[in-house]
């Protein structure tokens, strides 16, 4: 069975796959990379395609996603399967890019955990959720302000990868909370638009993060994929 490689997005860790890495780890070799001592979104794909096996699934989400679009972009013949997830294939915009220094200021500032409290956090979900808002508060303090200021100049500096996503022609999924917020629909149908044969999914009841919203369902979705 190809072994499957997920990409956690921004402040998470391998917790945010955590259902799916469960069901799915019973089929075939399942791992999380870590995207956490780069600093910038090439050299997360370098260190992913160093330590991941020759051919593999990839499956990423938000900053995951990102990342796996340049693992993609450096190494096709290495993936044999894509799914992206809750993710945009396009460069920052301005208005983005001009926010990351004051978030990098207030989190090393040690005001990381009340900036995800009152910025990211509520933003992620479709519906408030106490133990999935824990969760994701532990996996950002936990990973601490540096990781913070190394993963968002990253994402400040990402390029452009739609001429990426029409060159691939592998068995793809691309999937999306419908209430995401960060990562809107809209961002998601372009995708399906640059590669028409990719399976294409929009989950109901889910924000930004469907692996742990809606579990079951994204689990079905890839267990497809991956089939």
């Amino acid at each position: 069975m190809t072994p499957l490689v997920f990409l956690p997005g921004m402040m998470c860790d391998d917790r945010l796959f955590g259902p799916q890495m469960r069901a799915l780890g019973g089929q075939r070799p399942v791992s999380a990379a870590d995207l956490t001592t780069q600093d910038s979104i090439a050299s997360m794909a370098r260190h992913v395609l160093e330590t991941a096996p020759p051919v593999f699934a990839l499956a990423g989400l938000s900053m995951g996603g990102i990342v796996a679009m340049e693992v993609l972009r450096q190494a096709p013949g290495r993936v044999a399967r894509l799914a992206l997830m809750d993710t945009n294939p396009l460069a920052e915009t301005p208005q983005v890019q001009a926010g990351r220094a004051g978030q990098i200021a207030r989190a090393e500032r040690g005001e990381l955990a009340d900036m995800m409290r009152d910025t990211f956090i509520p933003r992620y979900l479709a519906q408030a959720d106490a133990g999935i808002e824990a969760l994701c508060l532990d996996m950002a303090t936990e990973l601490g302000p540096e990781v913070f200021a190394r993963q968002s100049r990253a994402l400040r500096e990402r390029p452009d990868q739609c001429g990426v996503l029409q060159g691939y022609t592998g068995p793809t999924l691309i999937l999306c909370g419908a209430q995401d917020r960060l990562c809107p629909v809209e961002r998601h149908a372009l995708m399906a638009g640059l590669m028409p044969h990719a399976r294409y999914r929009v989950i109901p009841g889910a924000g930004h993060l469907p692996t742990l919203e809606q579990p079951d369902t994204v689990t079905e979705a890839l267990t497809q994929w991956l089939d």
